[in-house]
């Protein structure tokens, strides 16, 4: 069975969240419930690590990352046709349609694949230090960004995260539209969002702060998730 949270609906333009962390931890509020699950929190880099890390530390979970990237049209790397996912098996989700209407070619896309992915595994590798992913089967994973606008890159991080077997699938978000939540609701067990802006232009139209996540932030929030849960881990994350 399939659930949605309910979310509030806000007038377009306003200023919701302070910044990503402050975003971060009042959707932690709505996801205490899920505290005593044994939850896995999973993090859209870069602006999502700064969400999850306040949602991974309220519920005392294990933060990890899931890299997505688009796949950009040929001659158009910022038109995305689809986007990839790594994982114990990679996962392409392609925008057929688009796909059509540009005259993709087989070679093309074969090409723009294996270029992403590797980015992929360069930054896995730079985010985790080494570590291995975050187990996720049978226990309740929580997916997180900063926000949603088509959702194309989301919907392929939810689907690499099912063929995990989670025991739940949970897609949590600060702020998206009602349309693109209601199409990816479809691929989780539940929703949790806090506004659903109508119209909705951007993602950082509703935050004071929405300067870029540098990779060093995104490492540093991992490492100090990581030695919060357990103390003895090396690394040099302090407190923050």
């Amino acid at each position: 069975m399939r659930l949605e949270t309910p979310w509030q609906k806000a007038p377009a333009g306003d200023v919701l969240f302070e910044d990503r962390r402050d975003a971060g931890r009042r959707l932690a509020g709505r996801l205490l419930p899920f505290r005593d699950e044994a939850p896995a929190v999973l993090a859209l880099p870069r602006g999502g690590v700064p969400v999850g890390y306040e949602v991974a530390r309220a519920l005392a979970a294990p933060l990890d990352v899931i890299v997505v990237r688009k796949l950009g049209a040929p001659g158009q790397p910022e038109l995305g046709i689809g986007a990839v996912v790594d994982g114990d098996s990679p996962l392409g989700v392609l925008n057929q349609e688009m796909m059509r209407a540009l005259g993709v070619s087989q070679d093309y896309l074969d090409r723009e694949v294996a270029a992403q992915l590797a980015e992929i595994r360069r930054r896995q590798s730079v985010y985790r230090g080494g570590r291995t992913r975050v187990p996720i089967a049978g226990r309740t994973a929580i997916v997180v960004d900063d926000g949603l606008a088509t959702g194309s890159t989301m919907r392929a991080a939810l689907r690499s995260i099912r063929r995990a077997d989670p025991a739940r699938l949970v897609l949590a978000v600060p702020v998206a539209p009602a349309a693109t939540l209601a199409e990816l609701a479809k691929e989780v067990d539940e929703t949790v969002c806090l506004a659903t802006p109508d119209p909705f232009y951007a993602v950082g139209f509703f935050y004071r702060d929405f300067g870029q996540t540098t990779d060093d932030e995104v490492i540093h929030l991992l490492d100090v998730a990581r030695q919060a849960l357990d103390p003895h881990a090396r690394g040099d994350a302090r407190a923050v």
